[in-house]
């Protein structure tokens, strides 16, 4: 049979389940598509998408797990009796996580329902602009039409697959926050960096993208007591302010993560006693390495989610080289009313925040009479390494791309916080940098940060500087005492570039 409808959406994640709540309050008909393929380590997952279910969720809740036992070691400075050793068990971690995840699985098509969104557990493909054939897991076939339809689904992680045994024994974040025991000796490899799991691999590609990703999960890896080394072919962080990149790094290895850096695998094979031999090229010392992890999970970028789409046949233009739909600022595609939201489009932050506004924004543009656009700029967001970095806006290097060396102010300065004295702790990569306009009242291009509860910080001036603050304003800002964030109010240091400046102390 056929089903009509106002808009369809395809894909269950955070932008697409954001515009079609929003367009069930115009009083439309409205139907969700979304459907998990499972990984190649047969990992699945409910309704939520990438963010719910193996991304910002489970990561900030295992980055917090590492927290608490960084805090465990603290709490002895401050009075606290505590035994030890201290263990850590990652599969009541591991429970709980997935527990909460699938209570937010659950949330959602309850949300759906109560909103009289039509939920199809199915994927789906173009018949044509209007139409789009779902298919079950068991190869049942539902049509359905809509007159406006929204494509949201978002990207799965990439296999470098020209890596011998990379996809027969690699695993990637696709799989990390649903294992229910702990991966042990694990490489973890995000092209170019393999993370070493009991000793985690981690491999960083030089195009891949969310380079963030591989660092955060090597820092709860190594937060709960697991041995874990990064394999970095070229630069950390690709995309942010590289002099904040390597403070979190250089933290990162005074914390225990171990870095082979400029180095990138070759093949994976398995030894007969079942554990995985990595062997790896260094480029500056020209050498081979070998070496047996547990687990090797791959974080390599990831790819547009576009596969089973069809999309050439109704003629949505993608990007040759990414994958991604290209869509102008009203989120529309090459075909009229067809739209694509969220990490599937080109040009846009893979960030939960901006695909949510611009879904609820397109609905409203749709059904609601309205015309206002989505807002790109000066969107901030947040690392979460074990030494948290935050920023909003342009690093110092994209502000001199843009204005030139000679029409920027850099100030920055370290800190250290108050909660790190008591307990002894290092504050070397404590620092944080604004980068100004020269030129009249000096507007903030961008704000960095490192430190505790970096996205805390950074989240409240981010209103700010969208609101175009200067740095006299800043400065006339009075700070809560005694906070890390009050620090920046009192940034007043300026030495020319960041970029020059020393940065392994205080």
């Amino acid at each position: 049979g056929k089903n009509e409808y106002d808009l369809l959406i395809i894909g269950g994640g955070s932008g697409g389940l954001a515009c079609a709540k929003e367009a069930a309050k115009f009083g439309k008909k409205v139907a969700v598509l979304d459907y998990v393929e499972p990984s190649p380590q047969g990992t699945k997952w409910g309704l939520g998408g990438t963010c719910v279910n193996v991304g910002c969720i489970p990561k900030k809740l295992m980055h917090q797990a590492a927290l608490l036992g960084s805090a465990i070691k603290d709490a002895q400075h401050y009075g606290w009796n505590i035994a030890q050793p201290v263990h850590h068990t990652w599969s009541v971690m591991a429970q709980a996580v997935q527990n909460y995840v699938k209570s937010l699985n659950w949330g959602h098509r309850v949300q759906l329902q109560d909103k009289k969104v039509k939920y199809f557990n199915m994927k789906g493909s173009f018949s044509d602009p209007h139409t789009i054939r779902g298919l079950t897991k068991a190869g049942k076939e539902t049509i359905v039409t809509a007159e406006n339809i929204v494509i949201a689904t978002g990207g799965r992680p990439k296999y470098p697959m020209h890596i011998a045994g990379a996809l027969e024994y690699g695993i990637t974040s696709d799989d990390l926050f649903w294992l229910k025991e702990s991966p042990g000796k694990t490489p973890l490899v995000y092209y170019p960096f393999i993370l070493h799991l009991y000793e985690i691999i981690v491999y960083i590609s030089l195009t891949g993208s969310s380079p963030d990703v591989s660092l955060e999960c090597a820092g709860f890896l190594t937060g709960i007591g697991l041995e874990t080394t990064v394999m970095m072919r070229s630069i950390p962080l690709r995309g942010f302010d590289q002099q904040m990149a390597s403070l979190v790094t250089e933290h990162m290895e005074s914390y225990g993560t171990k870095f082979l850096k400029r180095c990138f695998p070759t093949k994976v094979e398995k030894s007969e006693s079942n554990r995985l031999q990595v062997t790896w090229k260094n480029t500056d010392l020209r050498t081979e390495v070998t070496d047996s992890f547990d687990t090797v999970m791959w974080a390599v970028g990831r790819a547009p989610d576009t596969e089973t789409l069809n999309l050439e046949t109704v003629g949505v233009k993608t990007n040759s080289e990414t994958g991604k739909i290209i869509v102008d600022a009203s989120e529309a595609t090459s075909v009229p009313h067809i739209y694509a939201v969220g990490d599937i489009t080109e040009g846009r932050p893979e960030l939960t925040p901006t695909a949510i506004a611009a879904g609820k924004l397109l609905a409203q543009r749709l059904f609601g009479q309205s015309s206002e656009l989505m807002d790109y700029d000066n969107v901030p967001t947040t690392v979460f390494t074990p030494l948290e970095y935050g920023c909003v806006g342009l690093s110092e290097e994209a502000a001199v791309q843009c204005y030139g060396s000679d029409n920027i102010e850099v100030y920055h300065a370290y800190y250290k916080p108050l909660e790190f004295t008591v307990a002894e702790r290092d504050a070397a990569q404590c620092y944080m940098k604004m980068v100004c306009l020269r030129e009249r009242d000096q507007r903030i291009l961008g704000l960095h940060f490192i430190g505790p509860n970096a996205g805390e910080v950074i989240q409240g001036f981010a209103l700010g500087i969208k609101c175009g603050a200067t740095y006299p304003q800043l400065m006339k800002t009075i700070g809560i005492h005694p906070t890390c964030a009050e620090e920046i109010t009192k940034l007043h240091i300026t030495k020319g570039s960041g970029l020059d400046a020393t940065v392994t102390g205080c």
